[in-house]
């Protein structure tokens, strides 16, 4: 597997759009189009949160009748969620306006936003969109890279990336990304938006698999602060364009296609984690020597959606009582008297406790460590062979700032 430059675009035959259309902030981009002219499977993940935005809705209908996908409409700043019949007529509408640009058939659209809840679409400025959007498709890594930025909220930078992996019949097959989240992020499928293409020939439920599989690992081990969106969305559409020999079983090819799926999406949820809102540092954590993984994921998401944990990294503080508590309520068992934690980061590594007792550190080196931009745990359980990974960020003074005038 190899990183490449470049996102949605890099598979062959995928092209990207972005434009201006004016729909809660005047000035800046706020609609991005990504087609591919060649009939695509799709897969998706969406929000556990029972109430679903109305574009969860359509694209879940989509994906499962459709066997045909060319194209893919988002808009920032307006969500479409508790919307009603009315919200949901304007995804239908928004996706008749690009087919009928595009010359594609019907159900071939899928449809995202991301914003405030309960505002309705200024329909007239999406479709005005739409058709700019369908005018200015382009394969370049600039397209992608305008595309990834149009759908940003209150994110502070785009978010891409992009793999080539080698099949066994010596053909490269590439998958990209590009994604939105910063805030209203918390496991299962987190505001978050992803959108994977790949040019990799493969089998639908194969692929459909495969991204479950890898979302369970990487989106769903994620937060910011708790809350899980009306509108989280993880699409991964495939054309097949990069000609290699058809995967239909899991096979080696497919574990190769499953570990650059892997890839990928873990890059976009730990860019989204350390872009969360207010966010000056990425927090990870890992449970390591547990029974089993359910329950080393248990671990590590407790301690990662603890603000008491999350307040102390920003404060640069071993506060590791906190840590430990969080453990502790997570629901899982274990023996305190056994547990050894530490921090690492590119400044340094320090044992904070060992055996449930704090250690002789130094609170000067703990605080150097707990300085960096990316900052790790290790929860060392005691209990078996099994760990897991969770992400988060620090809670600041900002986030609270950007979320008390989000509507303003």
């Amino acid at each position: 597997m190899q990183l490449i430059k470049g996102g949605v675009t890099a598979p062959k035959g995928f092209m990207a759009a972005h434009a201006a259309a004016g729909i809660k902030y005047a000035g800046r981009d706020d609609m991005a189009m990504i087609v591919s002219r060649k009939p695509c499977i799709a897969a998706g993940t969406f929000t556990r949160n029972v109430v679903k935005a109305a574009p969860v809705l359509f694209d879940k209908e989509i994906v499962e009748k459709s066997d045909e996908v060319h194209t893919v409409v988002v808009n920032a700043g307006i969500a479409n969620a508790c919307t009603g019949e009315e919200g949901f007529s304007y995804c239908r509408q928004t996706a008749e306006v690009a087919e009928r640009e595009l010359g594609f058939p019907s159900d071939s659209t899928l449809v995202a936003s991301t914003g405030v809840i309960g505002m309705q679409l200024p329909m007239d400025r999406v479709k005005a969109g739409v058709v700019k959007l369908a005018g200015a498709l382009d394969d370049s890594n600039e397209a992608s890279d305008a595309a990834a930025a149009a759908i940003m909220t209150t994110d502070t930078r785009p978010k891409q990336v992009a793999v080539g992996v080698m099949m066994s019949d010596g053909s490269e097959i590439r998958i990209g990304a590009m994604a939105k989240g910063s805030g209203m992020i918390h496991p299962d499928m987190c505001t978050m938006l992803c959108f994977i293409t790949t040019d990799c020939n493969i089998d639908k439920q194969l692929m459909s698999e495969a991204l479950r599989s890898v979302v369970c690992d990487t989106f769903n081990m994620i937060s910011v602060d708790g809350d899980t969106s009306t509108n989280d969305t993880c699409l991964l559409l495939s054309n097949g364009e990069a000609g290699n020999k058809r995967i239909v079983s899991e096979d080696k090819d497919f574990a190769a296609f499953t570990e650059g799926l892997f890839y990928v999406a873990r890059k976009m949820a730990m860019m989204m984690a350390g872009d969360g809102e207010g966010a000056t540092a990425l927090f990870e954590v890992k449970a390591v020597h547990c029974r089993d993984r359910q329950e080393a994921k248990t671990f590590a998401k407790s301690v990662i959606t603890s603000n008491l944990t999350k307040a102390a990294i920003f404060g640069h503080d071993a506060n590791w009582g906190r840590i430990l508590c969080a453990l502790g309520y997570s629901g899982a068992s274990f023996d305190p008297s056994r547990v050894d934690i530490s921090v690492e980061s590119e400044n340094g590594r320090i044992e904070l406790v060992k055996d449930g007792v704090a250690t002789d550190y130094s609170e000067e080196l703990a605080s150097r460590v707990l300085s960096a931009e990316k900052v790790t745990c290790i929860c060392d359980m005691k209990q078996g062979i099994e760990e897991a990974t969770a992400w988060g960020c620090d809670l600041t003074y900002d986030y609270v700032k950007i979320n008390a005038d989000y509507r303003s």
